[in-house]
């Protein structure tokens, strides 16, 4: 017998299963979280956050005290037979943040996500595996272990790269494999090593890189380390064979073993079925580009679906998540998999060309900015996309571009932060400094389509003339000074699912 769940049930309480359930609530959408794991995982997994990612957690209000328990080492040195080849420094990626990029374990990122999901009304049905899948026109229903049924309008899959849910919904997940087995290890180790950021070195038998975490660990990954277990006394020959530093093994987190493969999902919806994170898409760790592209995926399906649910939009809106976030997953694989390559080449043309041109080019301060500016995700955009008005004249930020946090005024004239408000919100931001807020009209314009969850503001940087509705991921929705044309862009967004 099925029982009445909530308005949309999550498989999977990873970050980005927290992720969406956290943002569904914000926006006062009744959520199910359930997984398959008995406990919560302890092991870091993912290691490092960019800015974009710390920014989609400051706006879930999940970023909590991690900036200050996470380490900085935004530097990464490579060795070729024992000299320095490559020095790179990760600065400012120029795109207006102050969110800090953090290398922190991806366990104490899921733990605060799940303090909020508790402050938010939420929690983690765990020992919860999905078994069984079916969906009609009206509801999803999920069979759990024990011969549960929970049936619901609407089901998240954000339970990995093998996703029951994704198998189960029939989405097919092609790709290829690109590498052997890769080592990861979280350790203490005995060693006179710089800290303030990751070493990598280039060996014959296979690259090898070790980056600080908190608490004393490193993360070393290793590239074919050999065949059968792999222990401490192993590690340790290992790290000397290709580093040439004596290392003592003096205490082991994890061991973890792992085949690089691509893989994008064919969709990232199956009529109320819709799938999120590493579930859509599989990543080489290089880059630290699966979590961060995970969250992206997880507020923007949030607030969304939560249109959806509460009735203020059609179905067809959800087709704008696969439209915006899949190219963004099919561009990020495609870096990804060249960083692999790069990393894993051992022989002909392909070594030639990584340490003899692509190594020097990496020493370049302009290529390290692009670098930084890649990694950061800070310059995703939704432009060209169905809900990105292409009628404006070319002036910035268009319609999908990111606007940057900054300093505002509320309607009770205190000074605030953009993102903190838009935490479950959609913000009205009016241009100048002067006293007042944005012009009323357009606040109740936005509230008639979009329920209360909107908010009012003044930006300090916001100086064009108009005003921008900024959506609760970040991004301008539209921009302009008439009410009506804000109604109209509303009307279309949210009933058609695109706009002109």
């Amino acid at each position: 017998m099925a029982v009445t769940a909530a308005d949309v049930v999550v498989v999977g309480a990873g970050p980005v299963g927290l992720a969406v359930a956290c943002g569904l609530l914000a926006h006062g959408v009744n959520v199910r979280v359930i997984d398959k794991a008995s406990a919560p995982a302890t092991t870091s997994r993912a290691n490092f956050v960019h800015a974009r990612g710390s920014e989609v957690l400051d706006r879930l209000g999940a970023l909590g005290d991690l900036p200050e328990r996470s380490v900085r080492a935004m530097k990464i040195t490579t060795y070729l037979g024992g000299e320095p080849v490559m020095r790179m420094h990760f600065g400012d990626p120029g795109m207006q943040t102050a969110a800090p990029p953090m290398v922190i374990s991806q366990a104490e990122v899921e733990a605060v996500l799940r303090d909020r999901l508790v402050e938010l009304g939420g929690r983690v049905e765990w020992d919860t595996p999905l078994v069984g899948l079916r969906q009609d026109r009206s509801a999803v229903t999920a069979q759990v272990s024990g011969g549960t049924e929970l049936r619901s309008p609407w089901l998240i899959g954000c339970d990995g790269t093998g996703s029951t849910t994704r198998r189960l919904a029939g989405i097919g997940f092609p790709g290829v494999r690109l590498s052997e087995r890769f080592l990861l290890a979280d350790v203490h180790l005995d060693w006179q090593l710089d800290r303030s950021g990751t070493t990598g070195w280039i060996h014959p038998d296979g690259m090898v890189g070790a980056m600080p975490m908190p608490d004393g660990l490193w993360r070393v990954i290793a590239y074919d380390p050999g065949p059968g277990d792999f222990g401490p006394g192993d590690l340790e020959r290992l790290l000397f064979e290709r580093t040439g530093h004596q290392v003592n093994v003096t205490g082991t987190v994890w061991l973890s073993e792992f085949r690089v493969h691509r893989r994008l999902a064919d969709s990232y919806r199956r009529g109320r079925v819709l799938i999120a994170g590493d579930a859509g898409h599989s990543h080489a760790p290089f880059g630290g580009q699966g979590m961060l592209t995970g969250l992206g995926d997880a507020e923007n399906l949030a607030f969304k679906l939560a249109l959806v649910v509460d009735g203020r939009a059609t179905a067809a809106l959800l087709d704008t998540y696969q439209a915006e976030r899949r190219p963004l997953a099919t561009e990020v694989l495609r870096n990804t998999s060249a960083a692999t390559k790069l990393n894993i080449a051992d022989r002909g043309v392909g070594r030639f060309l990584r340490d003899r041109v692509v190594l020097p080019l990496l020493g370049l301060p302009r290529v390290q900015r692009w670098l930084t500016h890649q990694t950061s995700q800070l310059w995703v955009n939704y432009r060209g996309g169905p809900l990105a008005a292409r009628s404006l004249p070319l002036r910035t930020p268009r319609p999908g571009d990111r606007i940057p946090d900054q300093r505002c005024v509320g309607a009770d004239g205190q000074s605030t932060r953009l993102y903190e408000q838009l935490g479950g919100r959609w913000a009205v931001l009016g241009s100048g400094t002067g006293a007042g807020l944005v012009d009323a009209g357009l606040v109740d314009t936005a509230r008639t389509f979009l329920g209360d969850d909107v908010v009012g503001l003044r930006g300090s940087e916001t100086a064009t003339g108009d005003a921008y509705l900024v959506r609760p991921d970040g991004h301008l929705a539209w921009r302009g000074r008439d009410a009506a044309g804000l109604a109209d862009w509303l009307t279309s967004a949210l009933t058609l699912g695109r706009v002109h």
